[in-house]
């Protein structure tokens, strides 16, 4: 059986291959786009981390989100994830010249403490520590339905919001639900409905932001 030819983009560098990504995603996403603007520069890039043009149908996105992400992050807020991966795809070089810092709640002091403690999972467990910090944060959570859902509870309850909820989480297990309050909610927020999500996409969401926010002086 004769072998079929496999041609290789001819992309090498970094910046090479995100360039030729994102012209892919440009031309199999159609014109007019569910997205446009600065708006299309997020979903650009979590369809970017996802490899997965499909995602677009269920990536929900706001304008007035947007803004109050750029805001938190023009002031040098906290942005508090809740996975260690996914803090760990927020390169420093993005954030520290916008004076933001970034905290995983795994990492949190006395963590596994409180958790033991409250008979409590470590994600709703580092929300909870986290209660008092929220306003002017951005709280990124791509991994734990429960983190979402303790972030909600926390939230309904009388605690300050967050400028910011990015809420991605995967699985099968009350990720989908989670998502659907998230989005019912009056909190601003990017979402990714359904069972699809990750520290990845979340972060991919977040990082566009902070590369709107280094251009400076953006119209939004």
């Amino acid at each position: 059986m004769p072998k079929t030819a496999i041609f290789l983009d001819p992309s090498k560098t970094p910046k090479e291959i995100e360039e030729r990504s994102f012209a892919i995603i440009e031309s199999e996403v159609p014109i007019p786009r569910r997205y446009t603007g600065l708006l299309w520069e997020v979903a650009r890039r979590c369809i970017h981390a996802a490899g997965d043009i499909s995602l677009l149908a269920d990536l929900e996105l706001s304008l007035d989100a947007l803004k109050s992400g750029l805001w938190a992050l023009n002031l040098g807020c906290t942005i508090y994830t809740d996975t260690r991966m996914c803090a760990a795809g927020l390169a420093p070089s993005r954030y520290q010249p916008l004076n933001v810092s970034v905290k995983s709640i795994m990492d949190l002091p006395n963590l596994e403490e409180y958790a033991v403690d409250k008979k409590i999972t470590r994600a709703r467990a580092g929300i909870e520590l986290i209660a008092e910090h929220l306003s002017s944060s951005i709280v990124v959570i791509g991994n734990a339905p429960t983190a979402l859902l303790s972030l909600l509870e926390i939230l309904d309850q009388g605690a300050s919001p967050p400028a910011l909820i990015i809420g991605m989480p995967v699985g099968f297990v009350n990720a989908s639900q989670a998502k659907e309050l998230l989005h019912n909610s009056s909190y601003p927020h990017f979402t990714l409905l359904g069972r699809k999500g990750g520290s990845a996409i979340a972060a991919a969401a977040i990082n566009a932001l902070a590369l709107i926010a280094l251009r400076g002086n953006v119209d939004v």
